[in-house]
């Protein structure tokens, strides 16, 4: 049988904008274990893997029982979630992207998360006006390429409290040098992949 000549225009034709895609990741510990939370196809958008997560909370120890988080570059939620599930009373979420912060409310509210507190806005500035020493947990994985390291580790050493924790997650190591003057040191560091994960103390409370 003799083949269909093309159509004049087919070659031409633009190739169809692909729909959206997501996938998922997963709660691995706390009162939601299991629980999967939808990833959008996102530039930038790294949720923490498993591997890291479990390792970070185990560094932490598996209760968080009256503890006061803040996820400061929220994206999925993911660490601030996990916190919740682990008993955090108060988990404040910031994310600048619109689509991603109506993603996290309908989570918090399939999931009841009353301890969730969720914010539009800039991380930095968001974690410049909580109250000093307010926080014993703060979770920094800001986009790799965006210059927002320098300042979103200076305003969490302000925030977080005497025995608290910050946990920064980075394309490359931080050393004592660059934690000194912050008065930081780092208490735990794992590097998985292109990731390097860091627990970093205040000095006093480390002393």
């Amino acid at each position: 049988m003799k083949a269909k000549a093309p159509t004049p225009n087919a070659a031409k034709r633009p190739p169809r904008p692909r729909a959206p895609q997501s996938h998922e990741i997963r709660i691995i510990g706390g009162q939601w274990k299991r629980t999967k939370l939808k990833v959008a196809d996102k530039p930038g958008l790294r949720p923490t893997p498993d591997r890291v997560r479990e390792t970070l909370f185990n560094w932490l120890g598996q209760d968080l029982s009256g503890w006061r988080c803040m996820d400061v570059f929220a994206g999925t939620g993911v660490l601030g979630f996990e916190a919740a599930s682990r008993g955090a009373t108060e988990v404040l979420l910031v994310e600048q992207d619109g689509a991603l912060v109506a993603q996290l409310k309908q989570t918090q509210i399939a999931l009841q998360a009353d301890a969730i507190q969720i914010t539009r806005g800039d991380g930095v500035a968001a974690l410049r006006t909580v109250a000093p020493a307010s926080r014993d947990l703060i979770f920094l994985d800001p986009p790799f390429d965006a210059p927002l390291f320098e300042p979103a580790v200076t305003a969490a050493a302000r925030a977080v409290s005497a025995q608290g924790f910050i946990y920064l997650e980075a394309p490359v190591a931080w050393t004592a040098e660059q934690l000194e003057p912050l008065g930081l040191v780092l208490y735990r560091h794992l590097k998985a992949g292109a990731v390097h994960a860091h627990l970093l103390r205040l000095a006093t409370a480390a002393a």
